[in-house]
């Protein structure tokens, strides 16, 4: 049976009542800031060497984003997921067929799964 309208609408608003969010995320905060605060730092040079590798191949920086959100696919495989060995490589190159068939490079894909993510090719 379908919930009245009227007792939904009652419902979001006590839910989303901004006192009540915000006691939420002021207790929440400082643990949100301990965890950006240990993990931002890893990104950023990630994103750095992934830079590095699409300035060695001569990448046009318009297509910078693209692989960038490659490389972070790449990095929450490996961090938040905890991916390694085999696995970790073919989840690495369903990531580079996907972007390949975006129109990314596969050797440049290739290069940054190996270089900046010491991930070598499946084993066929």
């Amino acid at each position: 049976m379908a919930t009245d309208p009227t007792r939904r609408i009652e419902n979001w608003d006590t839910k989303f009542d901004t006192d009540r969010v915000k006691a939420i995320l002021d207790a929440k905060r400082p643990k949100m800031l301990e965890h950006v605060s240990s993990v931002v730092p890893a990104l950023a040079s990630m994103e750095g060497q992934v830079k590095q590798v699409l300035d060695g191949e001569g990448v046009s920086i318009i297509l910078y984003p693209f692989y960038l959100a490659f490389g972070r696919e790449m990095w929450r495989l490996q961090h938040n997921q905890e991916m390694s060995g085999e696995s970790y490589a073919v989840e690495a190159q369903t990531l580079i067929q996907k972007w390949v068939a975006r129109g990314l490079s596969q050797t440049v894909l290739e290069k940054m799964r190996s270089d900046v993510f010491s991930v070598p090719a499946p084993t066929p």
